[in-house]
């Protein structure tokens, strides 16, 4: 879920801008600092927005920089857990597909996808089932629930999102107007 928020952090403004310590300034460091880093507590921070304050600086002995603390304003990305989230394949895999939701990936284990035996389709970069016509495979639109979140803040690229599209109304969008379509059929068949 995106999000906005105030944040407070500390940012070193190098000597040969110290003449120019502007909010611009401060709010460029910062992106520089923090956008695409992953946090506990906020998620991943999408973008710095907009500087609100800027405290009084600090020097550091053996630091050439001035050290300042920035209130400011951010856009994260934060995935609730349960939550319903539309996104892309992005690869395809022997054991699942990664789904891009917002800035960050998940993975759709294949025990996670269908009740079908799905076989990994290297050359076509795709999951396909032996039982139907369904397949899953890169840049294909999906609709998944967020199951499992555990965030590495030191390396972001270690946090783990795992997601499920094994429950009513969940899976590649194709599949689910196909389940609407056989649903009008059977209840058009009753009446």
């Amino acid at each position: 879920m995106y999000k906005r928020v105030r944040l407070k952090d500390t940012v070193e403004v190098p000597p040969e801008h110290l003449a120019d310590v502007t909010t611009d300034r401060v709010r460029k460091l910062l992106q520089n600092k923090l956008e695409g880093r992953m946090d506990e507590d906020v998620g991943s921070i999408v973008s710095v927005s907009e500087v609100h304050d800027i405290g009084e600086g600090a020097v550091l002995p053996s630091r050439p920089g001035v050290y300042y603390e920035a209130e400011f304003d951010a856009v994260t990305f934060d995935p609730d857990m349960q939550e319903v989230v539309d996104g892309n394949v992005v690869e395809v895999v022997e054991f699942g597909a990664f789904v891009g939701i917002g800035p960050v990936d998940g993975l759709l284990h294949v025990s996670q996808i269908s009740d079908e035996y799905l076989a990994y389709d290297g050359e076509n970069q795709q999951l396909a089932s032996t039982e139907s016509n369904q397949t899953l495979g890169v840049e294909d639109a999906v609709r998944v629930r967020i199951v499992t979140k555990s965030i590495d803040e030191r390396n972001p690229r270690d946090s783990k999102i795992g997601l499920t599209a094994k429950q009513p109304g969940l899976g590649k969008h194709g599949w689910l107007e196909d389940e609407a379509a056989k649903r009008d059929e059977a209840t058009a068949e009753g009446n």
